[in-house]
């Protein structure tokens, strides 16, 4: 048994009338839960699945989809993840391209349209979970392992994770069981009431699943809450009503949310007294305006402590902790922290790969034994600052630049420099072709609510004054909102696409 699946098969069986997850209002107990993984883990037996197996599950924020994710954790499986939130042919081809031996579902996801013909065609079994935690049974028809190309196992690795696609085509990456459990148990080493070498007990609080958790920031947050014997409130989907719900039933002392998600938040208005338990709110996933931080200081005195990560990382990697954020944010604004111990970070010339001092913009490197790649710097694709006291600026993405006509235009930080106009809540930047200058800028625009609209011509007066002339938008949409990703990042091939397919006059530069 290893030190996860350990973990898990301790909690489940303290006290099984003690209830643990919060879905839509409902309770659920410890009981439920683990009646509902071995009956998982059942199934896999009846296929002949165990230690090692590839377990394919449609990720969504859902009790039941939770018990799948810890019944491959129990069995110290590979959990594969599936983004239901995909577009269906998206979906449809990357499961005829797993050759999984097992897919779980809840009977919404596999009723959607072709999927049981590609798993058939595959030869995956399929077990479907009887919402909500009322166990899980074989599909008729599904009930045995038939493909003739199915990859049972995949050595030393623990999650198959399928990355946001906030760029690009979402790619899957495996993440190292010995780098996971490494990262698992270096982030129990500094909470305040937790060891690593602890035996399993149960302990107080609510914490809110509010991410998704096809991402790995929300499957972390989920698998530390069960495994630390803490009870979960899962928020199906972000809205300001249920997030402001959940806090409100629940009255935690840190909860968390996205940065497009904590612009609702303050768009919102809520009362002061819905805040009245939060020490702290927690973020990550994309970059964060420093305005929004400073306005839930000035606003309700809450401070935002944004972390650092990625899929790749096995989770966070640097971030603020409380007390750090009360004593430097202020002579710190716009950094997402410290590296976590075990982490190392430096700043590389992004042609040379040339060590630069403290202060210099550069690329990102670190090394961890989280990343499980022994010594060596992991390049990541991030413009960063390090200061000498060794807090972390991340400055934008250095593989997303846009090269106007020789010169070089960094997205974000187009967006970041038109976010100051009064009027604009949000501003997404892609590039588009251009037959005379390869590629140019154009922008999304978000506003907020009761300003006047601007015009083009405003907006472009704006950019010329705030930017240099080349990083200006060369057209503007103004949206209710931009397609994105289910941890409500931007999706930026959506956007670009909102652009390219639109019926416009041809680019002006």
């Amino acid at each position: 048994m290893s030190f996860l699946s350990g973990l898990l098969n301790g909690v489940l069986d303290i006290d099984p009338t003690e209830n643990v997850i919060d879905f839509e209002g409902q309770w659920y107990t410890w009981g439920d839960l683990a009646r509902t993984i071995r009956n998982i883990q059942s199934q896999l037996q009846a296929l002949g699945l165990g230690e090692g197996a590839r377990i394919g599950v449609f990720v969504r924020n859902h009790p039941d989809v939770l018990a799948a994710i810890l019944s491959a954790v129990g069995v110290d499986g590979v959990m594969v993840s599936i983004n239901p939130m995909l577009p269906e042919d998206k979906i449809r081809a990357d499961l005829a391209r797993l050759n999984l031996p097992v897919v779980i579902g809840t009977q919404t996801d596999l009723d959607r349209p072709g999927i049981l013909p590609v798993l058939e065609q595959a030869g995956s079994a399929i077990i479907e979970t009887h919402p909500v935690l009322q166990g899980a049974r074989l599909k008729p028809d599904f009930d045995r392992i038939s493909g003739k190309d199915i990859v049972y196992t995949q050595p030393g690795v623990i999650i198959e994770m399928l990355t946001s696609g906030t760029t690009g085509t979402p790619k899957r990456v495996p993440l190292k069981r010995d780098a996971f459990v490494e990262s698992f148990r270096s982030a129990m080493s500094y909470e305040k009431d937790r060891a690593p070498d602890d035996p399993p007990r149960l302990r107080r609080g609510v914490q809110l699943l509010t991410n998704p958790m096809a991402h790995i920031g929300g499957l972390w947050g989920a698998l530390n809450t069960i495994l630390g014997g803490r009870k979960l409130c899962i928020v199906e989907k972000f809205s300001v009503e249920s997030w402001a719900g959940a806090v409100t039933r629940h009255r935690p002392v840190v909860a968390g949310a996205v940065p497009t998600g904590l612009r609702m938040i303050l768009d919102a208005d809520l009362p002061i007294d819905v805040f009245s338990s939060l020490k702290a709110i927690r973020t990550g996933a994309q970059p964060l305006d420093p305005a929004i931080t400073q306005e839930f200081l000035d606003k309700y005195d809450l401070p935002v402590l944004q972390n650092y990560g990625a899929t790749e990382f096995s989770g966070a990697v640097a971030g603020w902790s409380l007390g750090a954020f009360r004593k430097y944010y202020k002579e710190k604004p716009g950094s997402v922290g410290r590296f976590q111990p075990g982490v190392t970070g430096r700043v590389v010339h992004p042609d040379t790969g040339e060590v630069l001092p403290p202060g210099e913009e550069g690329v990102l490197e670190m090394k961890a034994r989280q990343f499980g790649n022994g010594d060596e710097w992991l390049r990541t694709t991030d413009r960063a600052v390090i200061d000498e006291a060794g807090f972390l600026f991340i400055k934008g993405r250095a593989d997303n630049a846009i090269i106007r006509g020789g010169f070089k235009v960094h997205p974000d930080d187009v967006a970041s420099s038109l976010e100051k106009h009064p009027a604009i809540r949000e501003a997404v930047v892609v590039g588009i072709p251009d037959r005379r200058l390869g590629a140019v800028p154009v922008c999304a625009v978000m506003l907020k609510k009761g300003v006047a609209v601007p015009t083009d011509a405003e907006l472009k007066a704006f950019g010329k004054e705030h930017l240099t002339a080349y990083q200006v938008p060369v057209r503007w949409k103004i949206v209710e909102d931009v397609p994105r990703t289910p941890s409500m990042k931007p999706s930026l091939p959506g956007v670009r696409e909102m652009f390219i397919s639109a019926e416009s006059e041809p680019v002006q530069p």
